[in-house]
């Protein structure tokens, strides 16, 4: 009782003292996660100058993508697409808005023209575009299909987008052009060209040895170019991946379970109570039955040509006699024993046309109505004339064929190879002779054949192959999950890097992974392992397992590279090379004392040599490339001068200026302005974009949700 006495007196302490533990566990949620989260930044995907993107709307743009694309598109690269859209729509939407740019009925008509000119259901009898056709299909989806109506909305506020686009971007590049002076310039830029003669100390003559680059240049040189070297954050992880792979175990038994089935075999039925003596593959007749019952791989009922076989084995396969057999052998993931069915000279070429008489319910031909007897009666009847005249071969295939793909090129099917079409039209191709023509039955319908060109006949073999697949067993499954869970604990505990050596693992590195990207080189399309690398709780030296298809990646956090600039570590490769030229043209001009260039060429075991017409546009000289900075520093000389050294893209220079041509002036430069101005306004809309998305305050968040 006195216990409970002095709880009642220190409630009030021990409310207070609660309430501090629960807030400390909230506050300790919310510094996790990066401070405290509101309704916004979960229904938020980006903020493009203030103007929110629905986290909703944008979802539903991607899975319309997606739905549009089908498997051609990844969710990131969905996502990649949809964001640029909604990126230039808003962008370009906020630049109109402030110059108050409207479209009119007939600029959104010309948009409409463009995007609906060629579908023909709004065309006229006369084959023209058709407004009314366009109204007449809005009142009739608007009465009937209100999904069709809105998404025909949809379209139509697109249309009204896309014209004041085109308003927009007509505005800038009619401001955009070259005058008469500039067209001058531009003339005397590509037509004026110099002789000279130089010598060349490249920067190959300095071994690398003699140049030393320390980490305090790299940064100065970072700091000095920031904007070359304005980076994302990017993270560098580093990997073991475990493959999922048939043991020498799983090997050995596909092989043993594949020559078991060579001889025959007693198996007991249970239906008649007795034993049946099974047919191996070496003493039976039926090949289709037998292989698509014990085989991984179907049944390939076609004659091949020696070069169509494995290359590894197109001697030993095409060799064999028939009835004979190879194997077993390894081939594309799969043990195989092959057995040599038939042998026959066919050729390897045929051209053939047909007429194809479909017939009611079939999948292909639900437009037909005839019965199968009219079809084959009509077949007949069709091979009948063509028979008697097979100049009218194009005319009939076009009044009766159903393979609309050529009914009007005379129902020609061009060149093809044995084995490229069904089997009964094949084995009419090759079976019979050239000028042929007659009915042949299959799927599809009548067929009525004209083989038109055979090429030489020549030996083709028949195979059967029957096939297990080399894929690991569940004891080898388990076994590589024993394996990489192991690693995983062992590199937690130690080094990354030695526990792989120890266990003679191959490491791979992955530098400078974006936040949006999904593909790690080696193991293709894995996001989940670069969402892991973002999180905010995701530390350096952190490892992580992941399931994939064909196993699993056991990975490690080597680096969070923050958005800025780029450390001097990740410039390193960019920066050393400069530094590098730079020390080595210092090095060069050093060896340079004298202003004759046959006295600076004997110094330092080189030659003179010459360049005549060398110009602005093509600042090429012999024997070592484009080097812009020599050119241009030559056409500010004065005939019979020498130039001071010059660090060129290749080596140090010494050039003497022989003379200047000037080209010939022009009646008119009107002709060279016009195309100046076309060039220039030549992309002028995505540079303008650019440089307005360059200007725009974004807050992208997409990395969060995809």
């Amino acid at each position: 009782m006195a216990v409970l006495n002095k709880i009642r007196q220190r409630s009030v302490f021990l409310i207070i003292i609660i309430a501090l533990a629960l807030f400390s566990f909230v506050l300790a949620d919310v510094i996790r996660n990066g401070g405290f989260s509101s309704q916004k930044d979960q229904n938020t995907i980006a903020t493009i100058n203030g103007e929110e993107v629905s986290r909703e709307d944008f979802a539903r743009q991607v899975e319309s993508y997606q739905r549009n694309m089908g498997s051609n598109a990844s969710t990131t690269q969905a996502v990649s697409q949809v964001w640029d859209q909604t990126l230039r729509e808003t962008i370009l939407k906020e630049e109109m808005e402030k110059l108050g740019i409207r479209a009119g009925k007939a600029q959104i008509r010309e948009v409409m023209r463009a995007q609906m000119g060629n579908n023909p259901a709004f065309r006229n009898e006369a084959g023209v575009f058709d407004e009314n056709r366009v109204r007449e299909y809005i009142a009739s989806i608007r009465s009937t299909q209100p999904e069709a109506y809105q998404q025909w909305l949809q379209m139509e506020s697109s249309m009204g987008d896309m014209a004041r686009q085109n308003m927009y971007f007509s505005m800038v590049t009619a401001g955009i052009g070259a005058t008469i002076t500039e067209a001058e310039q531009a003339h005397r830029f590509g037509n004026n060209s110099v002789d000279l003669r130089f010598v060349q100390l490249p920067y190959s003559s300095v071994s690398d040895d003699e140049v030393d680059v320390s980490k305090d240049e790299i940064r100065d040189y970072i700091k000095k170019n920031s904007a070359q070297f304005e980076s994302e954050a990017s993270r560098n992880i580093r990997y073991v991946y475990f493959e999922e792979e048939a043991s020498d175990e799983d090997v050995k038994e596909a092989e043993e379970a594949l020559t078991s089935l060579l001889e025959n075999r007693v198996e007991y039925n249970a239906v008649t109570s007795s034993n049946d003596t099974l047919p191996g593959f070496n003493s039976t007749n039926d090949y289709e039955d037998f292989v698509e019952g014990n085989s991984d791989l179907p049944y390939e009922d076609r004659f091949v040509f020696k070069n169509q076989l494995p290359s590894e084995f197109a001697d030993d396969l095409f060799n064999l006699e028939e009835g004979q057999t190879f194997g077993p052998y390894q081939h594309n993931g799969y043990f195989k024993i092959s057995k040599l069915v038939e042998t026959k000279q066919i050729p390897d070429s045929i051209k053939a046309s047909h007429i194809l008489v479909a017939y009611q319910g079939q999948q292909f031909a639900p437009d037909v109505t005839r019965s199968k007897a009219d079809a084959e009666s009509l077949a007949d009847s069709l091979a009948g004339v063509l028979k008697g005249n097979k100049d009218k071969f194009a005319e009939l295939a076009a009044e009766f064929s159903s393979d609309r793909s050529n009914n009007q090129d005379g129902g020609d099917l061009g060149f093809f190879r044995p084995g490229d079409m069904v089997a009964e039209f094949d084995n009419f191709v090759l079976e019979n002779n050239q000028g042929d023509i007659d009915v042949v039955e299959t799927d599809f319908g009548y067929h009525v054949i004209h083989i038109e060109e055979q090429s030489e006949r020549e030996k083709a073999v028949k195979i059967a192959t029957i096939a297990r697949e080399l894929e690991p067993s569940e004891r080898s499954i388990n076994n590589l999950f024993n394996e990489t869970t192991k690693f995983e604990i062992a590199a937690g505990e130690g080094d990354f890097a030695e526990v792989a050596k120890k266990g003679d693992y191959n490491v791979r590195t992955v530098n400078n992974v974006k936040a949006l990207e999904e593909n790690i080189p080696g193991v293709g399309n894995q996001r989940r392992i670069v969402q892991w690398a973002f999180e905010d709780d995701a530390s350096v030296g952190d490892i992580r397992r992941f399931d994939i298809p064909s196993g699993y990646v056991v990975a490690q956090i080597t680096a969070k590279n923050e958005k800025g600039l780029m450390t001097a570590e990740n410039a390193s490769s960019k920066v050393i090379p400069i530094l590098t030229k730079q020390k080595k043209a210092e090095i060069l001009k050093g060896k340079i004392n004298s202003q004759d260039l046959q006295e600076i060429a004997s110094a330092n075991n080189t030659m003179v040599q010459t360049a005549n017409a060398v110009n602005l546009s093509s600042p090429t000289l012999p024997g070592a490339g484009r080097e812009p900075e020599v050119v241009g520093s030559v056409f500010g000389l004065e005939p019979g001068s020498i130039s001071k050294p010059i660090a060129g893209e290749k080596g140090v220079y010494v050039v003497e200026l022989e003379s200047k041509n000037e080209a010939p002036e022009m009646n008119s430069y009107r002709g060279i302005a016009e195309q100046e101005t076309q060039s220039r306004r030549q992309n002028a809309s995505e540079r303008l974009f650019e440089a307005l998305r360059k200007k725009a305050d974004i807050e992208d968040n997409r990395a969060r949700f995809y």
